[in-house]
């Protein structure tokens, strides 16, 4: 779980920095992988020197931080040609035609791939076309050039914060930062890297505290439920650096002996790196080692997950939702006619976004799904006055297509897997359920990477595999209603600080001053539980 907290929790100003002043010197990533030094720098370069990006802003250090008055972002085109800003010379859209004309004879050539084909592939591939969601999860986790791979280092505070000698909030924001730095600096100190892709997690920052919450919850379900009938199995998807893992066995078994007894910890990681991290942590330390016999780590997708669990067991997915990938779809304003998102990438490794009336069955089953599922209204371009979305349409150099809308239909696939897997399973989730400073649509997701320990956002989701993180905010009130439509369980999902106010033991957590930064943070995160 990790990284954009409440909008209001930005300490640093933002500065703009001219690009004459930039020194682009890539350097590895700390773990001997090449990091693709010139086409890294050709990354920033493309970026910065487009006729509108002359200036860019660039954010706090402290990166998956997202201030509400955060200024614009310049538009960003992947493209070789210098374009016009107005919509009759987009490089990827032309008014009358569904595909751009001088690409469309490599989108008849090149070969349609997926995400699974690729990754076995060690290079970004070229001449090739994907759908919208394929590409997102070709970034983000491939094994050997995706974000989440080989770029990803998670902060650790070191010693756990002492909230209360705090004076108040800032003091902890000042804190922060120091260890940030000092973080930071050991890693330099090592080998230096300009393009560290550095972020924290609610687990590191309020530890332990955060892991008893979740502990607590689990501990009191499984009694009321499944004890003593069956063992206490929890299944955590994505587990960081294995801190959450440690503090839940550790208050398990201080508190509840006779049920740790009984607690099988599960972790099912896709990242090879990460899964390692999670095996050393687990035995680095004498406190830790006690808990050896309870956990097993999984090195796998769980989309490829194909062992049948009879028994009741947890699954924890604490703020994984947001990098699922998302397929992305247009609506014909005047039909109505859904068209899907498709993306070339050429022989330069330039990316062109394609829309095509034939949508996959994936897609289609979930707007099938959500139609039928779905009982509260919701943002969706469709949603409003068909007479005025008609009649701006007609106007000169209107869109012939709606803006973009992302569709969580990796989310759904995760929903087919835990009913036909884990048919007995009580899901815990947390996620955001806004962000701002997204690119252009609806459920939109926020695209940026690091430079310089900056944050720099973009404003397109087809930049350069395993550069960027592309996370995605969470309709709660739409993946509730097709959960429950898909397992049949009931839900309830409530504000992260509800449910923190009713497991933890805040005042670990409060400052002199009265202030709770456990409270305060992730306002823009939802938990939902399911029994």
């Amino acid at each position: 779980m990790r990284r954009v907290e409440g909008p209001s929790r930005i300490a640093a100003r933002a500065e703009t920095i001219n690009i004459s002043t930039l020194n682009f010197q890539i350097t590895g990533d700390g773990n001997g992988h090449d990091m693709d030094s010139s086409l890294m720098a050709q990354v920033f370069r493309r970026l910065l020197s487009h006729q509108t990006c002359s200036q860019l802003r660039f954010f706090s250090p402290l990166p998956r931080r997202l201030p509400p008055n955060a200024p614009g972002r310049r538009y960003y085109r992947s493209s070789n040609e210098d374009e016009q800003e107005d919509r009759s010379t987009s490089n990827w859209q032309q008014r009358t035609d569904i595909f751009p004309p001088d690409k469309l004879r490599e989108y008849e050539r090149y070969p349609m791939v997926t995400s699974d084909m690729l990754r076995s592939r060690r290079e970004r591939p070229k001449r090739v076309k994907m759908l919208a969601r394929d590409f997102i999860e070709d970034s983000l986790y491939n094994p050997h050039y995706g974000y989440f791979p080989k770029q990803v280092v998670i902060f650790s505070p070191g010693q756990a914060f002492d909230f209360n000698s705090m004076a108040n909030e800032p003091e902890f924001h000042k804190q922060l930062g120091e260890r940030y730095t000092a973080f930071e600096d050991a890693l330099d100190a090592e080998v230096p890297n300009e393009s560290r892709q550095l972020w924290h997690t609610p687990t590191e920052l309020f530890r332990p505290y955060y892991g008893e919450a979740i502990a607590r919850y689990l501990v009191t379900n499984y009694k009321l439920s499944n004890y003593p009938m069956h063992d206490l199995i929890i299944y955590e998807l994505g587990a960081g650096n294995g801190t959450l893992m440690l503090n839940i066995l550790d208050y398990i078994r201080d508190f509840e002996p006779d049920v740790y007894a009984r607690t099988k910890f599960k972790v099912i990681e896709i990242s090879s790196a990460l899964a390692s991290l999670q095996t050393s942590q687990l035995m680095r330390t004498a406190s830790s080692r006690g808990h050896a016999d309870h956990v097993e780590i999984i090195n796998r997708s769980v989309f490829a997950w194909d062992i049948y669990v009879p028994v009741p067991c947890y699954f924890l997915a604490l703020e994984v939702f947001d990098n699922f990938a998302h397929d992305s779809i247009r609506y014909d304003p005047f039909t109505e006619e859904p068209l899907q998102g498709i993306v070339l990438i050429d022989n330069s490794g330039d990316f062109w976004e394609f829309y095509s009336k034939h949508i996959d069955p994936v897609a289609a089953r979930f707007l099938r799904v959500r139609q039928a599922a779905c009982s509260r209204p919701f943002d969706h371009p469709l949603r409003g006055s068909r007479f005025l979305r008609r009649l701006k349409s007609r106007l000169p150099l209107a869109p012939n297509m709606t803006v973009p809308e992302y569709i969580p239909t990796r989310l759904m696939q995760l929903f087919n897997i835990l009913t036909e897997y884990f048919p007995l399973h009580q899901l815990l989730t947390s996620d955001f359920n806004a962000l701002p400073d997204a690119v252009k649509g609806y459920n939109a997701p926020v695209v940026q990477t690091r430079y310089q320990r900056r944050t720099v956002p973009v404003t397109t989701p087809y930049v350069q595999q395993g550069y960027f993180d592309i996370l995605f905010p969470t309709n709660f009130s739409v993946i509730e209603d097709m959960y429950r439509a898909i397992t049949g369980k009931l839900t309830k999902v409530m504000a992260h600080e509800d449910f923190l106010k009713r497991w933890a033991y805040v005042d670990d957590s409060v400052t002199k001053s009265g202030e709770n930064p456990m409270l305060s943070w992730y306002k823009n995160s939802s938990v939902m539980i399911s029994t």
